[in-house]
């Protein structure tokens, strides 16, 4: 590159840094905040000035990205100028000579705060070591409770970094990805931010199934012209009624994300033209005074379902009980003009902006400074996790998951009081999410004046009273009677709390026990009991002794006095009844992580391993993980432990590609569903086994009311084979659907 090129390239970088600038400032300017010009254009040359120079993998100035992020903190989130500034800075301390005192002298400690959380959490919420991944997890959780603008901001940086993955390594697409579909989207989805999530999903989905994606946008696209027939039949008459009702209001379509569709189709098995709810209807109106839009809403529900004919359980009323994100509208499912069934969403432009903006546009609504929101409480729930950590990072991380629940029930308490909990949760999950110590001494529950056991699950608009003794303490099975985060959390703390005496008291029972046979707890002695019992460390030699699993007299008979029986005894001790390490796995060649993994037939059970939990053919969409011993186990991409690997263990993922394995066979399962015909199941076993030339290992057929449901089990080579066999029984006119059932 020349000298005038050069100059060239600087001119055209800062035309297109202060174009994006002047973007942010317009987006600004047309917000409801204060106008803060100054400070944001502070914070702009100061980040200017400190990234210049740096290019993103992409190719654009560096100070892109801040602006970018920042574009989105105002325009799509809805902040004002301090999460800007932050927003702009989010960077500096991580990737420039500058400190937090530095932003601090020149911004203000507000702005430095949020900037020093921002930067505790940079490079992603996972690392590579497991106690450092649960670090970084509770910096997050922390710099959340202490000002939740430090995730708002990082939600939009993260929705930058998938907007633009494209430029990142497969490697890096699989870790970004993944960690996005475990936290970044489900944080989203609770803070409000129903349209980003949506987003974040959809991206994220993009670069995991590529193929997929492709193929179910294609079908959006040819769709589409379809849709907006229907969309503008289906919304004139409701048009024409909001008019004569004297309303101002807009209507807009929502069509269904790629990865809500697919989601759909993977869990209820079904294909995309099974999917009917692909399409549906919101209608925004500005509500009139004198009356209460819960009111009104129910007003515009009751001349809606004069036009169209409603279902009478596919009626949503988060007017009268939000969710616990803020989230307020009325959803019903009618009947439409040709048969298919459409989901209207009523809501006002104050409910509108809540689920556009989420807990932002929440905050600007608030009526009373001493209102607890259904957040409000869950940031204390999220507050008493980081008292009572758990030790194990991946536990942590689940056990935190948990509390972002996607649905809620609402119950009751005896004197009528409300109460939000996580869908699926039990009687004991009620008790210690009223308090803990109703919890630990619960016995029992009346639900709707019924006695119930602990472990009864709850349904929207129980009457819930529970029962309790002073002399019930927890007990370790309470674990399986519990679904949600809170309570897991509380038991947890209990047992390591009653472990922690125990341990104290064990201690001194082997310090007696020794002191009897005259011997002093020294480190000989010590040394000498953990080799014979196998155990790692004090503690848990500790521990036994506390839980009388150690005795004097065993000490006496079987360590301090040895005889010959005893190497024999202390052989059987040894895992598998052998001392020799030649028991232990051998580590194989070590796998290049930046080449592709061939997935050969002849290497099956040498280099690689497909995994149980997926159970993976040729065909499918894999990624490979690599373990200790460097074997590559193969999970598909869809798979729940692939999703926690992509998070959890990037580094350690390789891209895969299979090789032709017509010389293995895999078993599979078909569910066939159709009407229960004379002849019918002979045309299926013809075309398994006689067109296609497929062995079947099983088959179970349930016949009820003229339709019957089967499950056969097909030795295939590949998936190639499953499409071919699938839209061949399709073609079997008693047959309505072929579907690959996922083994678990």
């Amino acid at each position: 590159m020349t000298k005038n090129d050069e100059i060239l390239t600087q001119i055209s970088d800062e035309d297109l840094i202060r174009n994006e600038f002047e973007a942010l400032l317009d987006d600004y300017r047309h917000s409801a905040h204060r106008q803060k010009i100054d400070i944001i254009t502070k914070a702009f040359n100061f980040a200017n000035n400190a990234h210049k120079g740096i290019r993103r993998r992409s190719g654009e100035p560096y100070i892109m990205h801040p602006l970018a992020v920042a574009r989105i903190v105002v325009r799509e989130i809805g902040l004002g100028s301090t999460s800007i500034c932050c927003s702009l800075l989010h960077d500096v301390v991580e990737d420039t000579d500058y400190t937090v005192e530095d932003i601090e002298n020149l911004f203000g400690a507000k702005i430095a705060q949020i900037v020093d959380g921002l930067t505790k959490i940079s490079g992603g919420v996972f690392a590579e070591k497991a106690s450092k991944q649960a670090e970084n997890f509770r910096k997050l959780l922390l710099t959340m409770s202490e000002d939740i603008r430090v995730i708002l901001i990082k939600i939009a940086d993260r929705l930058h970094n998938m907007r633009t993955l494209g430029s990142m390594p497969p490697v890096k697409q699989y870790r970004v990805a993944g960690e996005t579909t475990y936290i970044y989207a489900p944080l989203a989805h609770r803070l409000g931010l129903f349209r980003i999530k949506n987003e974040l999903e959809n991206l994220s989905f993009k670069y995991d199934h590529p193929e997929i994606y492709n193929e179910i946008e294609q079908k959006l696209i040819l769709s589409k012209d379809a849709h907006n027939q229907f969309f503008k039949e289906f919304t004139e008459p409701i048009k024409q009624k909001l008019k004569e009702m004297g309303y101002e209001f807009f209507l807009k379509e929502r069509v269904k994300s790629v990865y809500s569709i697919w989601n759909k189709m993977a869990t209820r098995n079904i294909p995309f033209d099974e999917v009917y709810d692909i399409l549906a209807l919101r209608i925004v109106f500005k509500p009139k005074p004198l009356l209460s839009e819960k009111d009104q809403c129910w007003m515009l529900y009751s001349a809606f379902t004069g036009i169209y004919k409603p279902h009478p359980e596919r009626i949503r009323d988060w007017v009268t009980t939000p969710k616990a994100n803020g989230y307020e509208a009325l959803h019903v499912t009618v009947m439409g003009p040709h048969g298919q069934w459409i989901e209207i969403q009523i809501r006002s432009e104050r409910m509108n902006e809540i689920a556009e903006k989420g807990l932002a546009a929440h905050w600007k609504y608030k009526t009373g400074e001493n209102e607890e929101s259904e957040f409000d409480k869950w940031m204390k729930t999220i507050k008493e996790l980081l008292e009572n950590p758990e030790p194990n990072a991946i536990d942590f991380m689940e056990t935190f998951k948990m509390n972002l629940f996607a649905s809620e029930i609402f119950v009751f308490t005896p004197k009528g009081e409300i109460k939000t909990l996580a869908a699926n949760s039990t009687a004991l999950d009620f008790a210690f999410d009223l308090h803990s110590d109703l919890g630990f001494r619960c016995i029992g529950a009346k639900v709707n004046h019924k006695l119930v056991p602990l472990c009864y699950p709850l349904q929207s608009g129980d009457q819930v009273e529970i029962l309790t003794s002073r002399k019930q303490t927890p007990q370790i099975e309470w674990f399986e009677y519990v679904t949600t985060a809170r309570a897991k959390t509380k038991l947890r703390a209990f047992f390591r709390r009653e472990e922690k005496n125990i341990l104290v008291d064990g201690q001194k029972k082997l310090v007696d026990m020794l002191a009897n046979l005259n011997l002093k707890p020294d480190n000989d002695v010590i040394v000498r009991l953990l080799k014979y019992y196998g155990f790692t460390d004090r503690n848990t030699l500790y521990l036994a002794a506390g839980k009388d699993e150690i005795n004097g007299d065993d000490i006496e008979r079987n360590i301090f006095r040895p005889k010959t029986k005893n190497v024999f005894q202390r052989y059987l001790k040894l895992p598998f009844g052998s001392s020799s390490s030649d028991s232990k796995p051998k580590n194989l060649e070590k796998i290049d992580r930046n080449k592709d993994f061939v997935i050969t037939q002849a290497n099956n059970g040498k280099t690689y391993k497909f995994s149980e939990c997926c159970h993976p053919i040729p065909g499918d969409d894999v990624l490979g993980y690599v373990d200790e011993n460097e074997m590559v186990m193969i999970h598909k991409q869809q798979c729940a432990v692939a999703a926690k690997l992509k998070s959890s263990f990037a580094e350690r993922l390789v891209s895969v590609h299979w090789e032709n394995h017509q010389g293995m066979s895999f078993v599979e399962i078909l569910e066939i569903k159709g009407i229960d015909k004379k002849g019918v199941l002979i045309e299926i076993l013809k075309v398994i086994s006689e067109k296609f030339n497929e062995n079947i290992s099983k088959i179970n057929i349930e016949t009820n009311a003229g339709i019957f449901i089967g499950q056969f089990y097909v030795y295939v080579h590949n998936t190639t084979d499953i499409d071919v066999i699938c839209k061949n029984l399709k073609k079997i006119k008693e047959i309505n659907s072929v579907q690959r059932i996922e083994q678990k």
